[in-house]
């Protein structure tokens, strides 16, 4: 077995690993969120609906998905042998995915990755704990 064939096959374990974490996650997802799941930080609030529970838990399975795709992406394109063209649909590939991951982050915490956490309580932004 070449290196090309050992590439392409941690490629296919890569894709295999992100689909199943959005297909665990989603059957995963239901139970928590029927037993009224909500995340550390937002415990003390108003407590989520089933729904809501659910959208966030999924959300957060597909984004983990979309990681571990992205990196089979990447691993299988830049390692063997990279052509412009290859590079290009990889490039296409990854500002899709990106975009995705970035929409879901908005959907699922109400904020940008890039922006600060802020305290229920006051409304500050959070500072790190040093």
């Amino acid at each position: 077995m070449d290196f090309q064939h050992i590439i392409e096959a941690v490629g296919r374990y890569m894709d295999f690993a992100g689909v199943a974490v959005m297909v665990i996650g989603a059957l995963v997802s239901v139970p928590m969120a029927l037993r009224g799941y909500q995340p550390k930080r937002a415990q003390g609030l108003t407590p989520f609906s089933p729904y809501r529970s659910y959208r966030q838990l999924l959300g957060r399975s597909i984004l983990l998905g979309l990681e571990l795709l992205v990196a089979a992406d990447i691993i299988r394109t830049v390692a063997v042998t990279p052509t412009f063209e290859s590079v290009g649909v990889l490039a296409i590939i990854v500002l899709i995915r990106t975009f995705l991951s970035f929409s879901l982050e908005l959907e699922i915490t109400g904020r940008w990755p890039w922006q600060k956490e802020k305290d229920a309580d006051t409304g500050e932004p959070l500072r790190s704990q040093s």
